[in-house]
């Protein structure tokens, strides 16, 4: 059996839709409203409510976000940001299109995030900020370092692409008023918009700077423009609104994210219990009382004959990701991070999505198994 939707995509590839999404969009059409407006702005609000914070600002991407919140954060040409080299290149794109630059760093082997040792040994006197990456969506604790890195002037923007809905010891990802929080909400994601992200600020003043810049840096609102014969550009911009399509689709979404926690979690524990008996297999601890997992990623040896093994068994398995150190385009800053190449070299990501069956987590386990055995 090939585990894959229509069209040859692996399951975890494509988001689940709960049915009203449809006429959400529908409805949004019928309004007049196909770019940032009303839909839009509640929901804003209603992420807002949902995490319980002053302000979120949603934008078109949730790699436009991170660029946005360095932006707004102060980072430019000449500053450094230290980020994990384990994490999609979207990360370290948001990073020197400021014009800074990154400084890669290990990431711990069990649960591939950040660790505090390996930022503080990172940090010189020209970082600016530290983009801890909450893999998998597991929360990332700083607060042995935060108060610290918060004093010296650098700022902790949060790339939490993976980890809307996650916990630190009860606390949502994205509630700390310390840290900048910035989410993914792409068609892969627990929560989607079908493509779209959004910014938690840490102040009002941040608030007003995100939504002046996604609007290419045009100081008056679509209604006070609306009204006038002129505008002021009064800083830099992007044309990087949500479009309300978009924000229909989020409503919904967040409306039923409650149920795409439970199976989310309930699917990692099938896989985890199917897992436990094969031996050289390394499951990443995402500390699953706390997180919505994203995926499901083991470490194994030899993973590119077995990736291309359970591909050709019509598996669709995946590898995330190739550690960004030793990518062509980011060469500048390349560094020797042992560690974090022998993860590159082991990581497989197994399918997972909410419409798995046990009896499919059961054929993929299987197929792994055999793979290990060849």
């Amino acid at each position: 059996m090939t585990i894959a939707l229509p069209g040859g995509a692996s399951r975890n590839a494509g988001p689940i839709l709960y049915g009203p999404e449809i006429k959400a969009v529908t409805d949004a059409l019928l309004a007049g409203h196909y770019g940032h407006g009303p839909i839009t702005e509640r929901f804003e609000t209603d992420l807002a409510n949902y995490l319980g914070v002053p302000d979120v600002v949603c934008v078109a991407t949730g790699t436009v976000a991170m660029q946005l919140a360095l932006l707004t954060a102060g980072i430019g040409p000449g500053d450094e940001v230290i980020v994990p080299s384990l994490t999609f290149c979207s990360t370290i794109q948001a990073i020197i299109a400021t014009g800074a630059n990154p400084v890669f760093i290990e990431v711990d082997k069990s649960s591939l995030c950040v660790r505090a040792d390996d930022i503080l040994a990172a940090v010189t006197s020209t970082t600016r900020a530290v983009m801890p990456v909450l893999y998998s969506g597991r929360a990332v604790d700083l607060t042995g370092i935060q108060e610290h890195l918060n004093d010296s002037g650098i700022h902790i923007i949060e790339d939490a692409a993976q980890a809307f809905g996650s916990n630190l010891d009860g606390r949502l990802v994205g509630t700390n008023r310390r840290i900048m929080t910035c989410f993914s909400f792409g068609p892969m994601k627990n929560l989607t918009c079908g493509e779209g992200g959004a910014i938690v600020p840490r102040t009002p003043e941040q608030a007003e700077k995100l939504r002046r810049m996604r609007t290419t840096g045009i100081a008056q609102t679509l209604a006070q423009r609306a009204e006038a014969t002129t505008y002021d550009v009064i800083g830099f911009g992007v044309r990087a609104h949500l479009q309300s399509m978009n924000a229909a689709i989020g409503s919904v979404q967040l409306a039923n994210f409650d149920q795409a926690r439970m199976i989310r979690q309930q699917l990692w524990h099938r896989y985890a219990a199917a897992l436990a008996d094969l031996p050289n297999v390394e499951l990443t601890d995402v500390d699953i009382d706390h997180t919505v997992p994203f995926n499901c990623v083991v470490q194994i040896p030899d993973r590119n004959r077995i990736f291309h093994q359970m591909r050709a068994a019509g598996i669709g398995v995946g590898v995330h990701y190739p550690p960004n150190h030793l990518q062509p385009a980011f060469e500048q800053w390349t560094t020797s991070l042992p560690a974090t190449e022998e993860i590159g070299q082991r990581i497989l990501t197994l399918p997972f999505h909410p419409s798995l069956s046990s009896d499919d987590i059961d054929r993929v386990v299987a197929a792994l198994h055999d793979a290990l055995a060849g």
